[in-house]
């Protein structure tokens, strides 16, 4: 496999852009002896990725009885010995209707994976490479939030483009700090890009709307969880927006 080389002209280009006491970089990544003096000398800690896993999802075993399945009304608690077309599965043999705020919710989650793919085609247009791999930290957490809605488990500590829920908050909203331009208006003009990254901001939102319409809000909220890893997603795509409009990535600053 081959190694990434981490150069001092990378750390002084990400230095510049926001003078953080950390940085996440991959396991493979080999440092250089100029880079590793630069790190020393400015207190610097390096933190290892966790290594990309394939999940896949896990289905609940469903009681059968003479050997049909036995289901049950989530909703009433009756036992149901049918499916009805009208009815689909919270999890396991546990059926709610279609129309439920869970299954609505799973919905535009759905359509946000979709949806990050589409910018990353337009991403590739363009050759964004880090852009695409950037957004596919955000499909895979996607993923993460599915699995541990779905499987009714705590979601795992918010950690999207090699930063934390803190981070990210500071980021987007310290963006002249950080990126060195003010707070971007949305405009046509900010390129086709941009465009379908504010698009893709705006979908996050609703669905962040669709989870607190499923789990409630404030005090009696059931996964605030999920609400803030929805919340600090479209803040990462702010930064997105913010790091193309500044030349982030031509300059090659993404470790």
């Amino acid at each position: 496999m081959k190694k990434k080389l981490l150069t001092d002209v990378e750390l002084r280009a990400r230095w510049s852009q926001g003078r953080q006491d950390k940085y996440y970089v991959d396991a493979d990544t080999v440092l250089t002896p100029a880079a590793a003096d630069f790190i020393r000398e400015h207190g610097i800690t390096l933190c290892i990725r966790a290594q990309k896993t394939s999940e896949t999802m896990t289905r609940t075993q469903i009681p059968m009885r003479d050997g049909k399945p036995v289901y049950q009304d989530a909703a009433t608690g009756q036992e149901m010995l049918c499916k009805g077309e009208g009815m689909t599965h919270l999890r396991g043999n546990l059926l709610v209707a279609k129309t439920h705020p869970q299954i609505a919710f799973r919905g535009k989650l759905d359509t946000l994976m979709a949806m990050i793919m589409q910018v990353q085609i337009v991403a590739q247009e363009q050759g964004q490479k880090q852009m695409i791999s950037d957004l596919e930290e955000l499909l895979e957490f996607c993923h993460k939030i599915l699995a541990a809605e779905v499987k009714d488990e705590p979601l795992c500590q918010v950690m999207m483009l090699g930063m934390s829920s803190e981070e990210i908050r500071y980021n987007s909203q310290q963006v002249k700090k950080v990126y060195g331009i003010d707070h971007p208006i949305p405009s046509y003009k900010m390129g086709k890009l941009c465009v379908a990254l504010n698009r893709l901001r705006t979908h996050i939102r609703e669905t962040e709307l669709s989870a607190a319409q499923a789990f409630g809000c404030g005090e009696a909220c059931s996964r605030p969880d999920i609400i803030e890893a929805l919340n600090r997603m479209s803040s990462c795509v702010y930064i997105l927006m913010c790091r193309k409009l500044s030349g982030f990535y031509e300059r090659g600053s993404r470790l």
